[in-house]
C-alpha cells in the first residue's frame, strides 16, 4: 500500500462517516454484491423522493412492529430504543440513509431483527439502560456490521482462523464462486450505508454457518434467540469484504498484502466454532 493510500485508509477510520445526499448517490452502487438480496426494494433506494413512513410500513411484513417517525414527541416517552421496538414501534429518522437501510433489513429478515431485539431487551431487563453488557456490544456490532457467511469446506475456515487472506481470497477464489464459501446475507445496515461511497474498504463482522443449511439466516436467528451466540464481540469474525472475489477492483495478489486492511491475526485471538 502506498503512503497516500495508507493515510487515506487511516483517515477513513478516524472520521465519523457522513452519508452523501440522496441526489449524490449513483444508483449503480446498488448493483454491488453487498446489496444482493435487497433487489426488490431498489425503488425505495433510487426514487427521486425519500420513502415516507407509510411507504416503509406498506413494505413491512405484518404482524410486527411498525416504523414511526423519530421526533421530539416520540423521544419524550423516555423509552430505550430497543424497548420501544418491543412495544411495536421502530423509531426512524426521515430522509436518513442509515435508518432506511435498517428498515430494509427489517423487511427482508424480520425474524433475525426480532431475535436481536429480544436479546437486547433481555439484557436491558437484567442490567438496565445505564450500562451495556459484552453481549449487548456484540449484538449491536452484528446489527450494524453483520454478515452471515456459509461454509461447506471446513478447510477454508482454517485459513480464516489464521488470517491467511491471500489463501482465503486469492488462491481459493474459485471456492467463492462455487459456493464452498459464500456470503449468505449482509444484515448490517451501517455497512450498506458506507457502501454508498464507492471504493471504501469495509470489514464485515461475521457469524459462520457450516454446511448446506437451507436458510443460514434462520439458523443464526435461532441461535441468537436461544442465547447460544454473541455473548461477546470476540465471537464475530472480521471479514475484509473488498477481498471477496468480484467485490472490489484490482484484486491481484499484491492487493491482499495491504496489512493495514488485511490485518494479521492478533496474538491469542481464537474464533469460536461455526453454527
Amino acid at each position: 500500500m502506498t503512503a497516500t493510500a495508507a493515510e487515506a485508509l487511516a483517515g477513513q477510520r478516524r472520521r465519523r462517516f457522513i452519508a452523501p445526499l440522496r441526489d449524490q448517490v449513483d444508483a449503480a452502487c446498488f448493483r454491488h454484491p453487498l446489496f444482493e438480496g435487497y433487489g426488490e426494494y431498489l425503488d425505495l433506494l433510487t426514487a427521486a423522493r425519500w420513502p415516507d413512513i407509510d411507504t416503509l410500513n406498506a413494505w413491512t411484513p405484518s404482524p410486527g412492529p411498525r416504523f414511526v417517525a423519530q421526533d421530539a414527541a416520540l423521544l419524550a416517552d423516555g423509552l430505550h430504543y430497543e424497548a420501544r421496538i418491543a412495544q411495536g414501534r421502530i423509531a426512524t429518522r426521515p430522509e436518513n440513509w442509515h435508518d432506511l437501510f435498517n428498515a430494509l433489513v427489517w423487511m427482508r429478515h424480520p425474524d433475525l431483527k426480532h431475535a436481536l431485539n429480544r436479546a437486547q431487551c433481555r439484557h436491558i431487563d437484567l442490567i438496565g439502560t445505564h450500562e451495556r453488557s459484552p453481549a449487548q456490544q456484540a449484538l449491536t456490532q452484528f446489527d450494524e456490521s453483520g454478515v452471515i457467511v456459509q461454509v461447506r469446506d471446513a478447510t477454508l475456515l482454517e485459513l480464516w482462523d489464521r488470517h491467511d487472506w491471500t489463501a482465503l481470497f486469492h488462491a481459493n477464489a474459485e471456492c467463492w464462486r462455487n459456493g464452498d464459501i459464500a456470503v449468505a446475507a449482509v444484515v448490517g445496515h451501517a455497512l450498506m450505508e458506507q457502501r454508498l461511497v464507492p471504493g471504501r474498504l469495509l470489514v464485515g463482522k461475521c457469524l459462520v454457518v457450516l454446511g448446506d443449511a437451507v436458510d443460514a439466516v434462520a439458523r443464526v436467528a435461532e441461535s441468537i434467540s436461544a442465547g447460544t451466540c454473541l455473548a461477546a464481540s470476540a465471537e464475530l469474525r472480521p471479514l475484509p469484504l473488498a477481498g471477496i472475489p468480484g467485490w472490489h477492483a484490482g484484486q491481484e495478489a499484491a492487493f491482499y498484502m495491504q496489512a493495514d486492511y488485511f490485518r494479521p491475526l492478533r496474538d491469542g485471538r481464537v474464533y469460536p466454532q461455526p453454527l
